[in-house]
């Protein structure tokens, strides 16, 4: 039978409890922190009841105030000491009430004022941007970035890729020769190393180390220079007479010899038709193998020894570096440069241009310069430069990542590794004893071969493989001992 007294305040309460003994009781568990709000007035608790309700002993449980007018310390949401939290987790509490209720309110004073939770101005679901502290569990620092989510704070950085620091072949080339202005080494896009020693010129088989002696210009000139087709099936090479003569590599046969250079050719370079060129004689003549003459044209521009020339990528555009300091820049039918560019200060033979962007053209200067220029062969202008500290013998840009490798000479001998275009060092070996002024890179772009008046020829794995690409299946068949070239 119910009481007089439950039965007025509409409360189905349990036996033994009346709505004086209603309080406000603060649970602090091991995992979460919640509050209980409980009613004590009387005149409060019947405001629930509808007016039926003193015909029911049911009635809603829900009420909802508004926040703007409620007085929150009443319901004792303020931090105060009690007996329940003893052996609580007190840190949890806080950092949850933090969390929920802002940083601030910890400090609001139940007196009122300014920062009060009775002040109407202060809302407890106010829309600010909130500023964590650094052990907040939702801080930037342990989300990411300050302005979001980051793919790459999340992801952690991948470790610099390891280069091996030596070679794991050397060649032994008796007889080459030990001068800055001769280009004696190149590689085939069909795995054949053409080498050039003395007056004679051998060709290496990557795949069965087997070596062929393609020719001998006889006692009275010497190679100068070497350089095979993009195809791989033909090979020119330069004299210290001036001729320049064009071989056929498979059948070892001769095709044509051309004059038209009074000293020797030391430098050559292939496009898709054309065969350039460069003479101590300073000119850079153009061959046409369609036609009978000797050349089709002649560019004059330098004012001492071309010793670097390269065809960009496209076949548009021609770079030429000489003794005189100067790198210039030729185009398919002017026969006058389009940049002259002349920041080096020693003999440019190093010329690279970029496989991964147009008109990037890479340039590396003598003994007195030792700087690895970068430019933008449309309008001329200098992109980037760095000082390697010693000659730069020859530059080699990677087809399969974007970095490009250097050969130095004085003083250090080195080979140096550099990712573009941040220009970061991304390895340096060493073992050669003399000046490193050969380079050639294998077909398929991860093995560079250098020379050296060492007389020595050493493989390097330098570059990565591209990520689609299986692994170059004769690499295995190579003898990691040393062996002679002839």
């Amino acid at each position: 039978m119910e009481s007089p007294q439950r039965r007025k305040s509409g409360l189905n309460l349990p036996a033994g409890m009346n709505e004086t003994s209603l309080r406000l009781e603060t649970f602090t568990g091991s995992s979460s922190s919640f509050r209980s709000i409980s009613i004590s007035s009387p005149r409060m608790i019947s405001s629930l009841s509808s007016p039926s309700s003193s015909k029911s002993s049911s009635c809603s449980d829900r009420f909802i105030p508004c926040r703007s007018s409620s007085r929150l310390h009443t319901f004792g949401l303020i931090e105060k000491k009690s007996p329940a939290k003893e052996g609580g987790n007190e840190t949890y509490s806080r950092l949850l009430k933090s969390e929920l209720f802002g940083p601030d309110f910890g400090s609001f004073s139940p007196a009122g004022g300014q920062g009060s939770p009775m002040s109407p101005n202060k809302n407890m679901l106010r829309f600010k941007t909130e500023h964590y502290g650094p052990n907040s569990p939702y801080s930037p620092s342990i989300l990411g970035q300050d302005n979001g989510f980051s793919s790459e704070a999340s992801t952690p950085p991948k470790p610099p890729r390891k280069v091996p620091k030596t070679p794991h072949k050397v060649l032994d080339a008796p007889s080459l020769q030990d001068d800055f202005y001769l280009n004696l080494v190149d590689w085939s896009s069909q795995n054949v190393l053409a080498v050039g020693l003395g007056t004679c010129v051998y060709l290496w088989t990557a795949s069965n180390s087997k070596v062929t002696k393609l020719c001998d210009l006889g006692p009275n000139d010497s190679v100068c220079a070497v350089q095979w087709t993009k195809e791989g099936s033909y090979i020119s090479i330069g004299t210290n007479l001036g001729q320049v003569q064009v071989w056929d590599g498979t059948q070892c046969k001769r095709v044509r010899t051309m004059g038209g250079h009074q000293t020797r050719t030391g430098v050559l370079a292939w496009n898709s038709r054309t065969l350039s060129s460069g003479s101590r004689d300073r000119n850079i003549l153009q061959h046409d193998l369609r036609v009978s003459s000797d050349y089709v044209s002649k560019l004059v521009g330098h004012k001492s020894e071309v010793c670097g020339l390269k065809w960009s990528h496209d076949d548009r555009e021609l770079a030429s570096g000489g003794n005189d300091n100067q790198l210039l820049v030729w185009n398919q039918h002017s026969q006058q440069p389009i940049h002259k560019l002349t920041e080096h200060t020693a003999a440019v033979k190093a010329i690279a241009w970029s496989p991964h962007q147009s008109n990037l053209l890479a340039s590396g200067g003598g003994t007195a310069d030792r700087c690895i220029r970068f430019w933008n062969t449309t309008n001329g202008h200098q992109l980037n430069n760095i000082d390697t500290g010693s000659q730069v013998c020859n530059l080699s840009w990677s087809k399969n990542v974007n970095e490009i490798v250097s050969t130095h000479g004085y003083s250090q001998n080195q080979i140096m590794l550099w990712k573009y275009p941040s220009l970061a060092k991304v390895a340096t070996l060493t073992g050669h004893s003399l000046r490193v002024l050969y380079l050639a890179t294998s077909p398929d772009g991860q093995t560079i071969v250098t020379g050296a008046g060492d007389e020595t020829l050493r493989f390097w794995n330098v570059f990565p493989s591209v990520k689609t690409q299986t692994p170059v299946r004769d690499t295995g068949l190579w003898s990691l001992g040393r062996t002679y070239i002839r």
